[in-house]
């Protein structure tokens, strides 16, 4: 089958997301896929040039499985702020019309905002099945607070215009349903994770003597995109303040993002030399292998934080098929997925992570906690999981 995805972030640069792994599995099932994007940090690259950014196409790309080759389509669009959307919205719609008289796909998947409602509307028109992939509240992580409540509407109705809707946890079920989502044409697949990537039996050595990490330090670690609401400032402060009471205790964060310039500012402030470890962006190849240098796997956002109230990020899964406590913010859609006695445990704010953490170790609960977040999410190998996606489809196109 042949499925055109939309979204309105960057397929190339951004680490491998939920849809990454899902449709590169399915290319090399022998599914045609081919994706029309958006390179959302367009404003950070400093050499580009001009005011108009260029239709770019990308052929065979592959992020995760060498064998797959998915065709990337970047429309262009007018690189100023707030003309941008416009720009898009009507570069996009273009290019979708484009691709379905060329591409001929048989279903088109949307992940985004402007560009799939434009999809869903063409899609209803021309009578090809439409499925809206709800993996996260995009419109309440549009930077531009303004917009929010626009990509709200047009959230909703590209959700009414589907014909199915698949989430990713049980919380974004029911928001989804709060969006318009018809009960019966929505449907659960969960996350998934590799196995035999995420193997707690990984050598962590070269990682460990790369970043002067001792036998007996305690590891926090975090991945991804680090926002100001990620808690990782609050948590640094607190080791900062208190290094004598955690002397072994060392924050591994690997990636980026809006809070990083800060995080460095942090370690200045506090002398945190080798407690805090920055390694900027790594290749996703290489994060079972930090992963394994692991002690604590952190996701301590703010609890109040909008966003995070319905997500469960793809991470989690992973820490816990690294057989790793995960310590995150007891957020509503984590709650929910995972419950409690799974391998995560729940703090109100970053600053207790550190004790909690101690008090973890000290009472010689570490083993059996790591044990039950690893036999928790063991069915989620991603396989089944493209199973499960690849028979919604074929349901839908029948």
């Amino acid at each position: 089958m042949r499925i055109l995805v939309v979204q309105e972030s960057d397929w190339l640069e951004r680490n491998p997301h939920q849809q990454h792994h899902l449709m590169e599995r399915m290319a090399t099932r022998g599914h045609e896929i081919r994706v029309i994007d958006y390179p959302i940090d367009w404003p950070k690259d400093e050499d580009s040039k001009g005011l108009t950014y260029p239709r770019e196409v990308h052929k065979g790309i592959s992020k995760i499985k060498e064998d797959a080759e998915i065709d990337v389509i970047r429309p262009s669009f007018i690189k100023v702020k707030g003309l941008n959307y416009a720009s898009l919205f009507f570069s996009h719609k273009k290019e979708i019309k484009r691709q379905i008289k060329e591409f001929k796909p048989d279903i088109i998947l949307g992940l985004g905002i402007l560009n799939t409602y434009n999809a869903s509307k063409i899609a209803k028109k021309m009578g090809i099945p439409f499925v809206y992939y709800f993996i996260d509240v995009l419109h309440a992580l549009i930077p531009e607070k303004a917009f929010q409540e626009l990509g709200k509407k047009f959230t909703q109705k590209a959700i009414e215009n589907s014909d199915l809707v698949i989430t990713i946890n049980k919380k974004l079920s029911e928001f989804a349903v709060t969006m318009g989502a018809d009960p019966n044409r929505t449907i659960l697949i969960d996350a998934g994770i590799d196995l035999n990537d995420f193997n707690p039996d990984l050598d962590d050595s070269s990682i460990r003597a790369q970043w002067n990490i001792k036998k007996d330090d305690i590891v926090l670690f975090f991945m991804g995109w680090i926002y100001e609401f990620a808690g990782m400032k609050e948590l640094a402060r607190t080791l900062g303040e208190n290094k004598e009471k955690y002397p072994n205790f060392k924050i591994l964060i690997v990636g980026d993002g809006d809070a990083f310039d800060e995080m460095v500012s942090i370690k200045e402030e506090y002398n945190l030399g080798d407690q805090l470890i920055l390694t900027g962006k790594q290749p996703y190849t290489k994060i079972p292998e930090y992963l394994s240098s692991a002690d604590f796997c952190l996701l301590p956002a703010y609890i109040d934080e909008p966003i995070m109230q319905d997500i469960v990020p793809i991470k989690l899964y992973e820490y816990l098929a690294m057989k790793k406590v995960v310590i995150a913010s007891e957020l509503p859609g984590i709650s929910k997925e995972f419950g409690y006695g799974h391998g995560i445990e729940y703090v109100q704010k970053a600053e207790e992570v550190l004790d909690l953490a101690k008090n973890i170790i000290d009472n010689g609960q570490y083993d059996k906690i790591a044990s039950a977040g690893r036999e928790y999410v063991q069915n989620n190998d991603w396989e089944a999981i493209v199973d499960k996606f690849e028979k919604a489809m074929k349901n839908l196109l029948n």
